[in-house]
């Protein structure tokens, strides 16, 4: 009894019983709530990395990522995916490969899309054998990397051994094989696909507008259950470039709704058919043009030699708040270089310093030439030599620039020294260099260089280099060696340029015999070239034959021939001022007639002014 009584006294009464599971109660619920809010902490600072991260703000999800204690599987899924998506694949694929690392199978997949996006075709093969689960996503991944690598082979090797296949999948295999011109194998799978959607209507009508029947093409267009913008664009385009443009033309009247592809597509088959006064009439009637239409308008103009034209777009595309891409750059640096104008190609020059585009090749080349046209051949070496990376382009572009100025020597020095800082020349460095010697009378050195160049397996001999070494002979006066090596090179009578450039040379010697050789083969070529005529009438004028140079001219005038007269510009205070044979329109004509004739006269008393029979015949030729 005692023990009893000592035990209950022991007890605490039911007051501080109740008291006591309430404190229990209440401090597991405080647990509880603090476990609630920190697991709740956590998934926000996961959302939020995998946020940041598909907002491109990588270096910031890291940051969060690396100091977020415990990661879930979508935060190492997002970083990982982030960092391929940017090419960064050396930090996705450490990440990757943390011991700690939570992937599934969406984190394979990203890591091996990376692969794929950079071409990096072996390291996709091993990482996609590695994957321990393969979705339909991973498998098509695969194959769009063997597709983009031009693998098709392997391409339909995986294809086959895919477990279960969706539309896209089809779609990635049929779209290889139309771009490897494998269509008859194309149309086999089109014809075995479960369910053929308007994306693979599409391919099959392009592939089949371009590599087989525009006519089976249309047929296929024709019977499509659903098209879209795309569809019809598809399908003009192959119209376009069978040159069936009224067809094209029709079709693109007929599309229920247009959009800026559509333009820009018919916009370029005009140009590309030579018919730029029907490009530019659409060009004016287009809706919304982007810097696309701009452009192709642009490149339109430069093509047909209206480098006016070109510039004056690119001033009105500047105007309109268009901003150029490299291609709109290049373009008006191309009009500025034919036009010769400095101030505006310092102006696109200013221009592009303000983009990222300033530190490409092929628009440094470009800026070296535009420099180099227009006289400035130390701004053209000071943008060389300041050029952060130089390839071969670059060192191409400033050997022209010194060959433009008949500046041989220094062109064969930068040769030397392009070969020392090992870049192996091209065919075009050769024609380059041998335009150079030809500038400049260095007749041997020419030689040697093409005898380099014939050892230089890898170099292709094309018409422009026998054109430069025929050249080279023939304006130092070494017509019987240039005819010889017309004989020995066996030059057909259709390499039109090699005998253009013989028949220069015996112009400019007045070497009757040789000149109606080549006259005789350059009208086999060319017979509607009126300066064949010119040349030829001007040879046989300045040896005294008028009966013969006058025959020459009846049969020009016979066939209907003109030769277009002479023209060129200068620029002078920002102004250009144009001149055309025999013209008088300027408004300082006589005074500039005036200091010709005294030029004239000086250069008369310093017997450096041709005979009076050419005299009279450049007359006869203007």
């Amino acid at each position: 009894m005692a023990v009893s009584a000592a035990l209950r006294r022991l007890r605490p009464s039911p007051r501080l019983r109740f008291a006591a599971a309430a404190a229990r109660v209440s401090y597991g619920s405080a647990s509880a709530a603090a476990v609630a809010v920190e697991l709740g902490r956590v998934e926000d600072m996961n959302r939020r990395i995998a946020e940041l991260a598909a907002e491109g703000r990588v270096w910031d999800a890291r940051r969060l990522f690396d100091g977020t204690p415990d990661r879930n599987v979508v935060a190492w899924t997002a970083m990982v995916s982030a960092y391929a998506r940017l090419g960064m694949l050396q930090d996705a694929l450490a990440l990757f490969d943390r011991p700690d690392a939570r992937r599934n199978v969406v984190t394979w997949t990203a890591l091996l899309s990376g692969y794929a996006r950079a071409r990096r075709i072996d390291e996709a093969e091993v990482l996609f054998q590695r994957m321990p689960e393969r979705n339909v996503v991973s498998w098509n991944t695969m194959l769009e990397a063997y597709a983009a690598a031009g693998r098709v082979g392997d391409a339909c090797t995986l294809f086959d051994r895919m477990p279960v296949r969706d539309a896209g999948s089809w779609n990635i295999l049929l779209a290889a094989l139309v771009r490897a011109g494998r269509v008859d194998e194309a149309h086999e799978l089109f014809q075995r696909m479960p369910g053929r959607d308007v994306m693979a209507y599409t391919t099959m009508v392009a592939g089949i507008a371009r590599y087989g029947n525009v006519d089976e093409a249309r047929g296929l267009f024709d019977v499509m259950p659903n098209r879209n913008v795309v569809s019809w664009n598809a399908m003009i385009s192959g119209y376009i470039s069978n040159r069936r443009m009224d067809e094209a033309l029709d079709l693109f009247m007929k599309m229920p709704w247009r959009d800026i592809a559509s333009w820009n597509i018919m916009i370029n088959g005009f140009i590309q058919n030579k018919d730029l006064k029907r490009a530019r009439e659409l060009f004016d009637t287009t809706p919304e043009r982007n810097v696309v239409t701009w452009t192709t308008m642009m490149n339109g103009y430069l093509q047909g030699m209206q480098s006016e034209l070109a510039l004056g777009l690119f001033n009105g595309m500047l105007t309109e708040g268009i901003r150029p891409n490299k291609v709109t750059f290049l373009g008006a640096l191309d009009a500025c270089s034919n036009l010769v104008v400095l101030c505006e190609g310092q102006q696109v020059h200013q221009m592009i310093c303000k983009t990222t585009f300033q530190f490409d090749t092929f628009v440094e080349s470009n800026l070296m030439n535009v420099y180099s046209k227009c006289g400035e051949i130390g701004l053209a070496r000071k943008l060389f030599d300041l050029s952060r990376e130089k390839d071969l382009i670059s060192w191409n572009g400033i050997i022209a620039a010194y060959a433009h100025h008949g500046a041989g020597i220094e062109a064969i020095r930068l040769y030397d020294k392009m070969q020392e800082n090992g870049y192996k020349p091209n065919d075009v460095t050769y024609v380059v260099l041998l335009s150079a010697c030809s500038h400049s009378g260095l007749v041997d050195e020419g030689l040697k260089i093409f005898e380099s160049m014939v050892k230089d397996r890898s170099v292709e001999v094309r018409d422009e280099h026998y054109t430069s070494l025929i050249d080279l002979c023939s304006q130092a006066g070494r017509l019987d060696d240039a005819k010889r090596l017309i004989h020995y090179l066996k030059i057909k009578p259709a390499s039109g340029s090699v005998w253009s450039a013989l028949l220069g040379g015996c112009s400019a010697n007045g070497n009757v015999s040789v000149g109606n050789l080549a006259a005789r083969r350059l009208l086999e070529a060319e017979p509607d070239n009126a300066g064949t005529y010119t040349l030829l009438s001007n040879i046989y004028a300045s040896a005294g034959k008028w009966k013969e140079a006058a025959q020459i001219r009846s049969e020009m005038n016979n066939r209907g021939l003109k030769k277009q007269p002479g023209c060129s510009w200068i620029e002078v205070a920002n102004k250009v001022h144009v001149f055309v044979s025999r013209d008088k329109s300027h408004t300082e004509s006589d005074l500039i007639n005036s200091l010709v004739q005294d030029i004239h006269h000086m250069m008369r008393l310093a017997g450096t002014v041709p005979t009076d029979s050419m005299l009279v015949d450049d007359e006869m030729a203007i």
